[in-house]
């Protein structure tokens, strides 16, 4: 308490209201495969929540059969009577799918222009980049000069035709005019004029994404570049231009020069072709690859005939950069506009790793190559630079930059770099599921108990079941279901074991599919099998059986599922109309309606014959007129206690946690009467909003100095008896039928 030594009022707040939180006691964790996705522990450090189907296939992808397994199967099923699911995607040497996209050389012609002084003015127009355009000093070849001597009288035009890298024109004979009056000779006051007119016309107006002056290779300034949007070997740009003499004729001029590595050397002409390149992935290339590793990424066409995995279109645009779209299943979901420059620099823009993507779908580096070899480089400083810049590597070019009659442009150094245009679709992912044919027959098993069992890594991620071990997801129910995985032996115990280990969920499994008749199902569970050495005795695992036929949409076929990611869903069902501690079994919400069949058709003697006698089978039964249901509820437990029921177990879960949540603040606080009290006040509160929902018969919470002996406080430790009697489920209902004489007094009975 503060000490006050003055006269004064004085107000001092103190927050005891404590009370138990909300508790989720349907939290399903599912641990399996899936063709997309993070993995947990490797890129993502805990398990992925889901909450809605949708959600579901967006991340992990579409069920498909030859993923081992039914995780994915299971989710859906359960996220239909759940909106709170875990999925932990396992994964071994799964590789992320990728394309390489082409860098190219966008096409450009040198207009003449004063080499005396740099004009660093820039302009764009719609589909044609000019630096700035202006009169030849005297010292070059062609240029305007020869035609500027008619006073200003003279009009200049420019027509152009622009085909992008798929042929297609994107402008069509356009005619840029400079009218009369607007030009002046060459070192004249009004050259400046003549600059800013022709700009004008061709430029447009100025704005922050423009082409600039650049410095050739000799250091000698050059300016006065038109440049074509599109980059590749196939996009051109045609050009003529032509002056209106002095009685009114258009005749050439020759103010147009091919280009080299070295600047405008080529001889002047008036009409000009200029290509662009493009360069071999196998030299150089921007290197798209999906986020996570898998398959699903890999762009087709699925079975059902949607379209499937993801592509990146590159798409033209004016100036040095480009506009990038990312598809997922055919649909654009994501936009960039980026190039190779400073400005709007590709890597930045998209992200290279996986830490500092922007993307929800790629990341993309320079390579070296098709391949993963990123090379170390830094944003372009202009659009001008050569690749040789960029990249310092040797190349392999397709095109020549420039004049296709001329020198043009060294291909070992083109300029102008973009992502030449196309849609790039992503492949090579694969899912990092462990197959016969990558690990062999015999050791096939191994490998995928292995990877779903899962480790702690030197990092701290968790992967496969070991991802459940984490208080912070609330998880209550895990389930790894499946043909490969569900009925893996090693897999089953490491489930339970971490059940147990955690006390924090209940561990689903089943028979394997196709285990025979009910006494083999029997014989299995109880460690009498080639595929189970050891029976499963746990009151923190419920076993079901036989498995369901269900028709999946996504490929239009029956399949049967393993019979838990059902008993995981009516686990659901129940929390959604009742609560943790009644029974998810019977009729009311235990019925299953989705599924069609049972594998066995079970009589009341097969489920006498697993339900008692120390076996520990939940029936899944298809009854004549009442359909299927599950009807049973029993953990694996064998020793016959109040945990040996699925409903009492659940409630012991839920209270665990609602304690553990409600006193965690009680810890360091001074171990006397009053924290005791405050113990009792959480406690009590708590089981008896239990009792009142029927979960608890009698209750009793004691932390007093009966249970925090001297001995105890001394060692720091604070004890709280709490004692429950759990409510019981009716699960045998009989009804004794007795006939009587008519002499019998039935009041007196």
């Amino acid at each position: 308490m503060p000490n006050f030594v003055s006269p004064g009022v004085y107000v001092i707040e103190k927050d005891i209201s404590d009370y138990p939180p909300t508790i989720n006691s349907s939290v399903v964790g599912i641990v399996g495969f899936a063709s997309r996705g993070p993995i947990a522990g490797l890129n993502s450090k805990k398990a992925t929540l889901i909450t809605s189907q949708q959600g579901l296939i967006d991340t992990f992808g579409e069920p498909a059969e030859y993923i081992k397994g039914q995780a994915l199967e299971g989710a859906l099923e359960i996220l239909e009577a759940t909106n709170s699911l875990r999925f932990i995607r396992c994964a071994s040497g799964a590789v992320n799918a990728s394309n390489a996209v082409t860098i190219g050389g966008c096409p450009a012609v040198y207009v003449s222009g004063t080499r005396s002084a740099p004009l660093m003015q820039k302009a764009r127009g719609n589909v044609l980049g000019i630096s700035a355009i202006g009169s030849n000093d005297g010292h070059g070849v062609g240029g305007l000069a020869p035609y500027l001597g008619y006073g200003g009288t003279s009009s200049v035009r420019l027509t152009a035709t622009v085909y992008d890298q798929s042929r297609n024109k994107i402008v069509d004979g356009k005619v840029y005019t400079i009218p009369s009056g607007t030009i002046a000779a060459s070192g004249s006051t009004g050259e400046a004029t003549t600059i800013q007119a022709l700009k004008k016309v061709i430029g447009g107006s100025l704005d922050a994404d423009r082409i600039g002056a650049f410095a050739n290779a000799n250091g000698v300034d050059a300016s006065s570049f038109i440049v074509g949007e599109a980059a590749g070997n196939v996009a051109t740009v045609e050009l003529t231009m032509e002056i209106q003499n002095h009685v009114g004729t258009w005749e050439g001029i020759l103010g147009l020069q091919p280009i080299n590595k070295l600047g405008a050397l080529g001889t002047g002409v008036s009409s000009v072709t200029s290509s662009g390149t493009s360069i071999e992935t196998s030299s150089v290339s921007y290197l798209v690859e999906s986020l996570y590793p898998g398959d699903g990424y890999n762009a087709g066409t699925t079975p059902a005939g949607n379209t499937s995995g993801v592509s990146f279109e590159v798409a033209v645009n004016g100036g040095e950069n480009c506009i990038e779209q990312v598809n997922n299943l055919g649909t654009a979901v994501e936009n960039f506009k980026a190039g190779t420059v400073s400005s709007a620099f590709l890597e930045k823009a998209l992200g290279t790793s996986f830490d500092d993507r922007t993307s929800d779908y790629v990341i993309g580096n320079f390579a070296s190559g098709t391949y993963d070899n990123t090379l170390s480089v830094t944003s372009l400083t202009s659009f001008e630079k050569p690749i040789t810049s960029l990249v310092g590597t040797a190349l392999t070019i397709n095109g020549v930059q420039g004049d296709s009659g001329a020198p043009g442009i060294s291909t070992a150094d083109p300029r102008f770099l973009k992502l030449v245009q196309g849609t790039y679709n992503l492949a090579g992912g694969t899912n990092g599921i462990p197959t016969a044919a990558t690990h062999g027959a015999l050791n096939e098993a191994a490998a995928v108990a292995t990877t779903v069992v899962g480790s702690v890594r030197t990092d701290g991620g968790r992967t496969g079941i070991e991802a459940l071990d984490d208080p912070v997801l609330n998880i209550s129910i895990a389930i790894a279901p499946g043909p490969g995985v569900g009925d893996n032996q090693t897999i089953q115990n490491a489930l339970v074991t971490k059940a147990e280990q955690t006390t924090d969920f209940l561990a689903l499994l089943s028979p394997p599919y196709n285990v025979g008749k009910t006494g083999d199902a029997i014989e299995w569970s109880n460690g009498f099998a080639t595929t189970r050495t050891a029976a499963i005795n746990s009151s923190y695992a419920a076993l079901y059986w036989p498995w369901l036929k269900v028709f999946q949409v996504f490929d239009g076929k029956d399949r049967w599922l393993a019979p838990e990611i059902y008993g995981a869903r009516q686990i659901g069902v129940t929390d959604s109309v009742s609560d943790p501690w009644f029974a998810p079994a019977g009729f009311v919400r235990g019925r299953l309606t989705k599924p069609t069949d049972v594998e066995v058709v079970l009589n009341q003697g097969d489920r006498d014959s697993m339900y008692s006698g120390g076996n520990v089978i939940n029936p899944v039964v298809n009854f004549p007129q009442n359909g299927i249901a599950i009807f049973g509820q029993r953990t694996t437990q064998r020793q016959p206690t109040a945990l040996d029921r699925i409903n009492v177990r659940r409630m012991m879960i839920y209270i665990k946690k609602q304690i553990l949540a409600s006193t965690q603040r009680l810890v360091f606080e001074p171990n006397d009467q009053f924290t005791w009290t405050r113990v009792e006040q959480l406690l009590n509160p708590m089981l008896d909003d239990i009792a009142r929902r029927r979960g608890i018969t009698e209750f009793k919470v004691v932390c007093d100095e009966t249970t925090n002996t001297p001995v105890r406080i001394d060692r720091n430790e604070m004890w709280t008896k709490v004692l429950i009697k759990p409510t019981k489920t009716a699960e045998i209902i009989i009804f004794e039928l007795n006939l009587t004489n008519q002499s019998a007094q039935l009041g007196s009975l």
